[in-house]
């Protein structure tokens, strides 16, 4: 413990280094071979194969790509390959290593380029990260050049702050939102008495997780949308002629029984979000939603929710805010529109 803090840099290095390419090298094998890796396992084994050793005083044990290779060319497919090579490389070690010291240090390079021949050839990868994702590329191309011009270390955590800094800048401008088209759900409901009280349904899927890094954008998106259809325009106008005709009935000679309220009920739009691509939020996401759902229902307009996870839920009831009358949650699309109210009956005013 007495030289951890001279080391343990170096020691993080190593550790990140050797598991990433362990990690890559097993999802490659599994590629390969049609097969599954777990990454929590592989993690776990990969720390218990230099935690355990690391009381005898053993070097720091990972993955070896031209090893591997070349049990690939053999046409091994057990641990008795790897339990051979292992004794050959005691052999090694013991008997033909004092003879290896005399070699000259290029050709003790050029074993370990052999050795790294696998990994140099990721090269050739370049050409799909270009087409694909400059960003990527990018990154790539300058974690090389730090780690050449460096250390395998810091060229590490360079690409790990890189990664980092472009996902956080990413992130908020990804594309949080987007507009269903209803004529994918109309045809189960069109019918001549609702096609026209459908055409007041927007249907609004939420495409990625919502935390606080894309929260304010997730609202402003949901805005425009309100706004680009017109629903809050239209909603406005069909209270303020519903508040002009109670005024009205208010100081004609008859009475109106109530029958005015209704007309402002029917008439208010409806807005579906699919929360089917929300994978995880945290508590500024679900404040958000809270938001929208309070000023939804201040420009009258209904908010459901479908396909919510049991999380969400729980989450947004417990934060509030809720109309506890009228249900919020579906389990899917159809069953939320199944429970808006189309067969509408527009009443109008009747004077004595």
């Amino acid at each position: 413990m007495s030289v951890l803090p001279e080391v343990v840099t170096e020691a993080f290095g190593v550790a990140l280094v050797g598991y990433v390419a362990s990690l890559a090298l097993a999802q490659g094998s599994a590629k390969k071979f049609k097969y599954t890796v777990d990454d929590n396992q592989e993690f776990l084994a990969h720390g218990l194969s230099n935690v355990i050793p690391s009381f005898f005083f053993c070097i720091p044990s990972a993955a070896a790509m031209g090893r591997t290779a070349l049990l690939y060319s053999t046409g091994a497919k057990t641990q008795v390959a790897c339990l051979i090579s292992c004794v050959l490389i005691l052999v090694v070690i013991y008997t033909i290593g004092p003879l290896l010291y005399w070699l000259p240090m290029c050709v003790l390079a050029s074993i370990i380029v052999v050795g790294l021949k696998g990994m140099l050839m990721q090269f050739r990868d370049l050409k799909k990260y270009w087409n694909v994702d400059k960003i990527d590329w990018s990154i790539w191309v300058s974690t090389y050049v730090f780690t050449i011009c460096f250390a395998a270390n810091v060229g590490l955590l360079y690409g790990v702050v890189c990664t980092i800094a472009i996902v956080i800048f990413r992130f908020p401008r990804a594309k949080t939102l987007n507009l269903k088209n209803m004529e994918e759900v109309e045809y189960k409901y069109k019918v001549e008495d609702n096609c026209e009280s459908l055409k007041q349904v927007k249907i609004v899927s939420v495409n990625s997780p919502l935390v606080f890094l894309n929260a304010r954008k997730f609202h402003a998106d949901l805005l425009k949308i309100i706004q680009k259809d017109g629903i809050s325009s239209q909603v406005c106008d069909i209270v303020n002629k519903c508040e002009q005709n109670t005024l009205l009935c208010s100081f004609s000679n008859g009475s109106c029984h109530g029958e005015l309220v209704q007309p402002c009920q029917s008439d208010r739009h409806v807005l579906i979000l699919d929360c089917s691509g929300l994978n995880f939020f945290d508590y500024t996401g679900v404040s958000m939603l809270l938001q929208i759902y309070v000023d939804c229902k201040n420009r009258y307009i209904d908010v459901l929710l479908a396909h919510c996870k049991g999380s969400l839920i729980k989450a947004m009831q417990y934060g509030g805010n809720l109309d506890s009358e009228n249900p919020v949650f579906f389990e899917s699309i159809s069953s939320a529109i199944d429970a808006i109210p189309i067969h509408r009956v527009r009443l109008t005013s009747r004077s004595r």
